[in-house]
């Protein structure tokens, strides 16, 4: 069964770890393979280096070297570095890179300025963290950068910010006005991208942010196309619990776009190709609705690595329902 996920930092790295169990102990899926695409409208480039926090978050988590307590950055992790840097004067200080984070990030700058691509660097690093062993693939959603920016009105009139310094240093406190992902208008889905949704068996959304996650990757240029165009089921599990993100500013994000926080209008940005729709037991409501979206009401907290697996599982239990001939179990 070939997989592709869309996924953003966080939410979606827990989320893949636990499709990872699940595909472990069901024997029928031991040949499942998985395609992550991930989002690179988070990357920033700091100190001279190229940052790419969501890729970066699903090699540490998928390759057992994640912070568990912060969710992102390595764990065991020094910072005698950015401390360095902080006595020279070196800017930014809000944003944290720990010394083993900073081999990652020397590493990638290294080889892209050789001249290899965002996606030959990520397979590159996907094998030192072992994700082919484990059949998985991690492709950017292109390979040109795309970086989202935040324009924000402090009471000077409107500025741009790039979408960390909002999300890190703001803390999404100050009010977004809008989304502006810049370079997007040059951007080209990355190779391979677009085969893995459309010759997919299952296509899913993990919980990851709708707006500055799955929404920026639904913004390549035929990534949506090709979501509407498979023939696999896509299912997607809700970012939110009761109308509220478990962690992170979705909603503050979602303000910005004009939706309402909840699982119904999450859906409704993926209702052009959307088939089913994981959500939690406090928006059971919306499971009981009518309509072409199959929905589904369970636990989403992933608590710990076995709850997320349980999630996954459910994900594609409902993908087998639509799909009676998918090779789900």
């Amino acid at each position: 069964m070939r997989i592709t996920a869309l996924a953003g930092g966080v939410g979606g790295a827990r989320f893949l770890r636990g499709l990872l169990t699940h595909l472990g102990r069901v024997p029928e899926l031991s040949g499942a393979t998985v395609t992550v695409i991930g989002n690179t409208g988070d990357d920033i480039n700091l100190f001279g280096l190229r940052v790419c926090p969501d890729l970066d978050t699903v090699l540490y988590t998928l390759g057992g070297g994640i912070h568990e307590g912060q969710g992102w950055g390595r764990d065991g992790e020094t910072h005698a570095v950015q401390a360095e840097l902080a006595a020279y004067g070196a800017t930014p200080q809000w944003f944290g890179l720990g010394d083993k984070d900073f081999g990652t990030h020397i590493v990638r700058s290294q080889w892209l300025g050789q001249g290899l691509t965002l996606s030959e660097v990520t397979a590159r690093l996907a094998a030192r963290w072992g994700l082919p062993d484990r059949g998985v693939t991690l492709l950017p959603m292109a390979d040109s950068p795309v970086e989202t920016h935040v324009v924000i009105d402090e009471g000077e009139g409107p500025r741009a910010v790039h979408f960390q310094e909002w999300w890190v240093k703001m803390r999404a406190a100050v009010p977004a006005e809008r989304f502006v992902a810049v370079g997007m208008d040059r951007a080209v889905a990355a190779p391979g991208v677009l085969d893995a949704i459309r010759e997919a068996d299952v296509v899913l959304l993990p919980p990851s942010n709708p707006v500055v996650s799955i929404g920026i990757i639904l913004g390549v240029p035929g990534v949506r196309d090709a979501l509407r165009g498979t023939t696999a089921p896509v299912v997607g599990v809700s970012p939110l619990i009761g109308g509220a993100p478990v962690r992170g500013h979705a909603d503050a994000c979602l303000t910005a776009i004009g939706v309402e926080s909840t699982t119904r209008a999450v859906a409704g940005l993926y209702a052009d190709f959307l088939d089913g729709w994981l959500v939690d037991d406090a928006d059971a409501e919306f499971a009981a609705s009518p309509g072409r979206l199959a929905v589904r009401a369970r636990p989403l907290l992933m608590s710990d690595v076995d709850a997320a697996a349980d999630i996954a599982g459910a994900a594609l239990q409902l993908a087998g329902e639509l799909r009676p001939t998918t090779p789900v179990v």
